[in-house]
């Protein structure tokens, strides 16, 4: 396999552009890209032959907007090349103006009540700052998503203005800092991307694991993750032919996969890219997510990218690296090598520890969701407080700063530190601190908190337009500085004062932690029900709209969404316990229970033998039984009860408060007879088949 041929050989990439349009077209379609603006139809027209022309060589037969709606996945409409022409006869045809725009019925995706559902007009736009690509022999084209009446209803659209926003206010800086060569800042991203495989027979045969994505149910295996054997261990053979197809799937269109090994938990493992603008990497990310369950399927599998699929193992989570560049190649993010470029990457740090002190919330809000809570705080994922770990050496620098002191490296150096001066700061001068839930590691920030489902779009969104918000306020007081080096130095020293309570090194599972926090004024939420009242606060919307990311409309709209999800997700769990219990757990254990009970008969009338054991168990299971019935009519008596609730934040806390503990409940009953029934009466694979079968 000759990978530098087949990496992109699906893609509708700058190389394929070069050698299919002519060139007139070619510059006016970068043109068009590089200033934002609309194509000619001329030039769409002479875009969309070619890429037709270059899609139907490599066998695709249909088109379709391939779009990013407000479920979380990527939806897509296929139409066919074919046009009629009168005769009986077709040709493969395909115009501009079917590339740039295309109508979707929206009726049925999440809207959030910004259209009724039979208002159904839809459109999407061509976004040609990501490039098409080839799926099952469908030419897929990216684009945004929004209504008749303007607004998006889509994830591409809000992280396209976040991405516009913050090249705007980050100019500002490095104009002022006398850059003149650069003419655009761009922020890349690289999602490592953690799932679980399972066999797809026993898959199957768990409904919770069909209907929900985790396992409701199941008692702890006697071997879990305790010994470390499986983190970066040996791949096992079905495992590494997947994960070659894997590659060879990714690679044919241009996901830059570069590194996969097994995770901390059986059954667990990742996979990561190379770094690339943001825009793209969402987009890559969505169509790693599809291409592993896909993969998985064509093996024999099943991929899981629930955020806490098992019980007592750890959950899949996604590492969102973040950082920010110039288009010449300059990350503003790493320390330069003279004072000059060192007091420009401290008020880009800068911008950073305020944005994640003052807009917490949105952070916390950002990766929120009924599966992430379940993962949030153990021992696999940073907490549920938002806290930024920069280092000990790059702490102590910031400190120097604050207090005006002379700093000593660690050769004993010891040199004054005004913002404009900086020691030579290595990449690596301490170790990751992996229960960190937003990490600096040299050169970007490591988001840790995003569930392995959620798409990057909305994190990404969010980084982006509160970091943009600190870059204007900057650059406002810089522009009208009398002193540019004295007001930055003043700038940067009061930045830190102010927000160096959100800078934490230390252990984030301790619960020293959670008290430190609270003495700082950190916020904790713990819930999705709790982080998503946050939404509204007045300086959220005041930031949203002021730069335009969301209307007011679309704030309320996507919060809407987001109680919907929550509670649908809760409420689907909880009915499926229901149905778990009454149709397999109850019945199988009744099974049981007759099978003790006439050895009982046998041994103590017939036989004449003191049937203890089997009493014993007996009993037990009569009382678990027992349990788990009572247990399973309160919790529909509180599936019914929330289903009275209209208020969707109501009953989002509705659910927090008394679904989701009447579940855990149950959940603990059933738990424990599983340990109890013969192996033959088990009415689900158990976490020992699911865990250790692949």
């Amino acid at each position: 396999m000759n990978v530098s041929e087949l990496f992109g050989s699906y893609v509708f990439n700058d190389a394929v552009m070069r050698e299919r349009l002519p060139e007139e077209t070619y510059n006016a379609l970068k043109k068009a890209v590089k200033g934002g603006k609309s194509l000619d139809i001329t030039v769409a027209n002479s875009v969309a032959t070619a890429m037709k022309e270059w899609a139907v060589s490599k066998g695709a037969t249909h088109y379709t907007h391939w779009f990013q709606p407000m479920t979380g996945i990527t939806a897509e409409k296929h139409d066919s090349f074919i046009s009629p022409v009168g005769d009986g006869t077709v040709i493969m045809d395909f115009s501009g103006k079917e590339l740039i725009k295309g109508e979707s019925d929206a009726s049925s995706f999440p809207s959030g009540g910004l259209r009724a559902t039979f208002e159904a007009r839809g459109y999407t736009a061509w976004d040609p700052t990501s490039y098409a690509f080839i799926k099952d022999n469908t030419l897929c084209i990216p684009t945004a998503f929004y209504s008749y009446g303007g607004h998006a209803l889509d994830k591409k659209t809000p992280l396209l203005r976040s991405m516009e926003l913050l090249n705007t206010q980050a100019m500002r800086i490095l104009r002022l800092f006398g850059n003149t060569t650069a003419n655009r800042v761009i922020t890349t991203v690289g999602a490592e991307q953690e799932y679980f495989l399972v066999d797809k027979d026993l898959f199957n045969k768990r409904k919770d694991l069909v209907f929900t994505g985790r396992t409701l149910f199941g008692a702890r295996p006697p071997k879990g993750q305790e010994m470390n054997d499986h983190y970066f261990g040996a791949i096992r053979p079905r495992v590494a032919e997947f994960m070659k197809e894997l590659d060879e799937e990714l690679w044919k269109l241009g996901v830059l996969a570069k590194t996969e090994h097994n995770e901390a938990a059986p059954a667990q493992h990742e996979i990561a890219p190379i770094f690339t603008d943001t825009n793209t990497a969402t987009d890559h990310n969505q169509i790693t997510m599809e291409i592993l369950k896909n993969v998985a399927e064509r093996h024999g599998m099943k991929c899981l990218l629930h955020e806490k699929p098992f019980a007592g193992v750890n959950g899949s989570g996604k590492h969102n690296n973040w950082s920010i560049a110039t288009d010449t190649g300059v990350n503003l993010l790493e320390p330069g090598k003279s004072p000059h470029e060192n007091a420009q990457f401290l008020l880009f740090l800068c911008s950073v520890i305020k944005a994640v002190d003052e807009y917490q919330d949105l952070l916390r809000l950002s990766i929120a969701s009924a599966g992430n809570d379940h993962r949030l705080g153990s021992n696999e994922a940073p907490p549920a407080i938002i806290s930024i770990f920069l280092g000990d050496e790059l702490t102590d620098i910031l400190e120097a700063i604050d207090s005006g002191s002379r700093y000593s490296n660690k050769e004993n150096a010891d040199m004054e530190i005004g913002v404009h001066v900086l020691p030579h700061f290595p990449k690596d001068t301490t170790d990751r601190n992996r229960t960190s839930p937003f990490a600096f590691t040299g050169n970007k920030f490591e988001f840790r908190m995003l569930g392995s489902s959620l798409s990057i779009a909305g994190p990404n969104i969010i980084l982006n337009t509160i970091i943009a918000e600190q870059l204007e306020q900057f650059a406002d007081v810089l522009e009208n500085a009398k002193d540019f080096t004295s007001e930055l130095n003043s700038l940067i020293r009061k930045t830190i004062r102010e927000h160096k309570r959100i800078i934490f090194n230390g252990n984030g599972y301790n619960d020293a932690w959670v008290k430190e926090a609270e003495k700082r004024g950190l916020l904790n939420i713990k819930t999705t029900p709790e982080a998503l009242e946050r939404y509204i606060e007045d300086k959220n919307v005041e930031l949203f709209t002021k730069h335009r990311i969301f209307t007011k409309e679309e704030i309320f709209s996507r919060l809407e969404i987001l109680y919907d999800h929550y509670c649908h997700t809760v409420s689907i769990e909880a009915l499926t316990m229901i149905d778990m219990t009454k149709k397999d757990i109850i019945p199988s254990i009744l099974k049981y229970e007759e099978h003790l009970a006439k050895l009982v008969e046998i041994k103590q009338e017939k036989i004449g033998i003191l049937p203890e054991p089997e009493k014993t168990v007996l009993l037990k299971l009569s009382k678990l039984c027992k349990d788990i019935y009572d247990e399973t009519e309160y919790l529909e008596n509180a599936v019914f009860a929330a289903k009275n609730i209209t208020d969707k934040k109501e009953l989002s806390f509705c659910y927090k408060d008394s679904v989701l503990p009447a579940m855990e409940t149950l959940r603990r009953s059933a738990d424990e007879a599983e340990t109890i029934l013969g192996t033959e009466y088990l009415p689900y694979p158990t976490y020992e088949e699911l865990l250790f079968s692949v």
